[in-house]
């Protein structure tokens, strides 16, 4: 392989370095405690702080998002992107969760942080299998907005990235 067609070593130091944050995004998922049952004030605190995730996690992807369709390709750090899409699903997980622990009636066998995860992965993807399925009215709600953001912000930024990936690739390779 000529050295024009191996990534730089600043190409390989950027790749492991997203694929070890995404990873500490889903650690971080699986250490944050959502125990079931909560009620009263600590029900309201854990209904703000996800919809504040919600928001925040929304505002990186969309900022993302615009500066890759804005900036010049040679210039664009794919890191961010590949980081705001993987906390998108996770909050989307997180998001779920809550509700589904606050009222267990919201959702359909979704009793663990994986399920969670895999319903959130589902619903983002279009694939939903159906065995954990939203049933309560707050759950389809949820999952409508998933379903929005999925289509309007997180499919862009995926194209996005695969396509400066693809971009990046052919310019390595020798002519």
């Amino acid at each position: 392989m000529s050295d024009i067609a191996r990534p730089s070593r600043v190409a390989r130091a950027e790749i492991i370095r997203t694929t070890v944050i995404c990873v500490l995004v889903v650690v971080i998922y699986y250490l944050v405690p959502i125990e079931p049952g909560v009620t009263g004030v600590h029900r309201l605190v854990r209904a703000a702080i996800t919809g504040v995730g919600v928001l925040v996690v929304a505002a990186m992807v969309l900022a993302q998002v615009r500066r890759q369709l804005t900036a010049d390709p040679a210039d664009v750090r794919l890191t961010r992107l590949a980081i705001a899409i993987v906390s998108g699903v996770i909050v989307f997980a997180l998001a779920d969760l809550v509700i589904s622990f606050s009222d267990p009636g919201q959702f359909v066998n979704m009793t663990t942080k994986t399920d969670a995860l895999y319903f959130a992965i589902g619903t983002l993807t279009t694939v939903g299998y159906g065995d954990v399925h939203a049933q309560g009215q707050l759950a389809r709600a949820a999952v409508c907005l998933q379903m929005v953001f999925s289509v309007g912000v997180l499919a862009t930024g995926a194209s996005l990235l695969v396509k400066r990936w693809t971009e990046r690739a052919a310019a390595r390779r020798p002519t």
